[in-house]
């Protein structure tokens, strides 16, 4: 265990950087001044590898390795692999990439608490020579029903009093395989009456004879999460063992048992997980959408996976600056999917070149233009980084511009294109429409206009006063490309709450995806790799998807839109 950094007195990271206080942060800092860990610091992210990370658990991965990286310490990463039926290597190796994409790193310190066991076994052995357990035959059933409820105490089992040689037998019966799952399982002997009903004699041992992803069949019984997480914690000298607000109720448990077996004893710490607006942060019903076919795998970008945001193009950065800017908090609270796409606006801004795209094209013919000609035009990569350079980008004398763009009777203040107006190509000239053309149905399939020669950058004409700038790409140049426009998964604003959204089908936005097949890019974006991100002027920032994208077909997902339309949406609807 490393000692921390003991010269930080106030409210900065080592690097400079200004750091916003929250409670856990302060709880730290006292520590290190008292000396109660020895001057160490040393913390964990203990994922169950039963499902996908999602940004829930970013918030707990920036806040554990976060604050061991402020203060000089550790913190590792640990499996909780005690339940066999729901865990696998799948999921093991998914939330490994996903900790090392948000930018952190365990060093060597990579654990399982299946890695215990032997040692587990050998402390519930310890448990029951000292009166503290003892196996019972009650089904769960049975158990739940002497459990009593928060008015009403419980009652004690008929096998609560066995003595310690017949407890002792079968518990190693229970190992050995003698039982069937479900015949019998190892409680902790604490209070009926406790007014915490996770004291009323908990389960620590189940019978499963289900292979496990790591010890195979060496073990016919488990130890319970509650049993396994505390003792794991010891085990690795974890000073301040952080969790989520709904363990609050099960630290007199962690506290109770390591201090029966009279183990180095760590400080549990909880605080309100994450909620996000339209959003299920909830493997197990996360699990239940990829089941059932409502998404295309955990890594669909609908998905608030840390793989499904990963494909949509969310950049690390970005979900460290939003764990950042929502703080930690000890009362439960919503957040607006807002900020978390404003962090990734931010970010994109910065980063993300600039790029034309047509998504919904509509042909423009300049009739002016010289046949055959083809010239191009410096265009900025990203005006917020000189250093990204310029690209050169071919004009022609047939266009596509977005449909959107042009309305055939337009109301006022549309400074875009209609009969007779003048808007200005972006980094080329200014057009003005002269003639619309039509099929038989009367859609209207193209536009004829004409140029002002004068009007490109340096011409005499290039500062004339045109309020509309429209994007654009070149007829022959241009490269088909596939879009997915991604909106939320859901229409309700909590859709974990079963009185808002009794049934998970019922609160999904049948708008949340929309595929467009026909659209238009600069001809370098047809060999764009997987995972690049570009600003589309004017339509959003996107991403090469890096499932189906192919070179000489790309497709793009939109990260997020250029500005919060969402919210005006949803006003609009409630």
């Amino acid at each position: 265990m490393n000692k921390a950094n003991e010269t930080d007195p106030d409210n900065s990271s080592p690097g400079g950087a200004a750091v916003p206080s929250h409670f856990i942060r302060e709880i730290v800092k006292s520590d290190l001044k008292t000396g109660k860990w020895n001057g160490c610091v040393q913390t964990r992210f203990p994922p169950e590898p039963n499902g996908f990370l999602h940004i829930g658990h970013a918030k707990s991965i920036c806040l554990n390795f976060g604050l061991a990286s402020e203060f000089g310490g550790l913190c590792n990463l640990r499996f909780d692999d005690t339940n066999p039926t729901k865990e696998e290597d799948f999921y093991v190796k998914a939330i490994i990439e996903d900790v090392k994409w948000l930018g952190f790193d365990w060093g060597d310190r990579m654990f399982y608490a299946s890695d215990n066991f032997v040692q587990l076994y050998e402390w519930a052995v310890k448990l029951i020579k000292d009166g503290h357990a003892y196996v019972d035959d009650l089904s769960a059933d049975e158990i739940r029903q002497h459990r009593g409820t928060l008015t009403l105490p419980g009652r004690d089992s008929p096998y609560r009093n066995r003595s310690v040689a017949e407890n002792l037998d079968l518990f190693e019966r229970m190992k050995d395989g003698e039982f069937v799952d479900g015949a019998k399982v190892l409680r902790a002997k604490i209070d009926m009456a406790s007014g915490n009903l996770n004291l009323r004699d908990p389960v620590l041992y189940r019978i499963l004879k289900v292979p496990h992803h790591r010890t195979g069949d060496r073990w016919c019984i488990y130890p319970m999460y509650d049993f396994a997480h505390g003792q794991s914690d010891s085990i690795e000298k974890i000073t301040h063992s952080i969790c989520t607000l709904e363990f609050e109720d099960h630290r007199p448990l962690y506290d109770w048992i390591l201090d029966k077996l009279g183990v180095y004893h760590p400080q549990q710490i909880e605080f309100a997980r994450l909620n996000l607006a339209y959003t299920l942060l909830s493997k197990r019903k996360l699990l239940q959408l990829v089941e059932e076919g409502c998404v295309d795998g955990w890594d669909d970008p609908r998905m608030p996976t840390i793989s499904g945001m990963r494909r949509r193009g969310y950049t690390p950065e970005s979900i460290r600056d939003f764990c950042e800017r929502i703080g930690v908090a000890k009362a439960n609270s919503t957040v607006e999917m807002a900020l978390l796409e404003h962090c990734l606006r931010e970010d994109l801004n910065k980063r993300a070149r600039r790029v034309m795209a047509v998504l919904r094209p509509l042909k423009i013919v300049i009739t002016n233009y010289p046949e055959g000609q083809v010239e191009e035009f410096a265009a900025e990569n990203n005006p917020e980084e000189p250093e990204a350079g310029s690209r050169k980008i071919p004009f022609s004398r047939e266009l596509y511009i977005e449909r959107d763009d042009f309305m055939e009777d337009p109301p006022k203040k549309f400074f875009r294109l209609a009969p007779g107006k003048e808007v200005r190509l972006k980094h080329a000239f200014i057009i003005r429409c002269e003639e619309v053309v039509k099929d038989d149905g009367g859609n209207v399939i193209e536009l004829r206009c004409t140029y002002d020669p004068d009007s490109r950058t340096g011409g005499a004409t290039a500062g004339r006063k045109i309020k509309g700038t429209l994007h654009w790409v070149s007829s022959q140049h241009a490269k088909k490309a596939e879009v997915r426009l991604y909106n939320h998964l859901f229409t309700k604003v909590n859709p974990a709450d079963e009185k808002e959204c009794p049934d998970l089908k019922t609160g999904l936005n049948p708008d949340s995806l929309e595929v467009l097949r026909d659209c238009l890019v600069e001809p370098a974006l047809a060999e764009a790799g997987p995972g690049e991100r570009f600003q589309f002027l004017r339509m959003g920032y996107f991403c090469v998807d890096s499932k189906e994208s192919k070179p000489g077909a790309p497709a793009f997902n939109r990260a997020v839109t250029l500005r919060d339309t969402w919210a005006k949406i949803s006003k609009k609807k409630g």
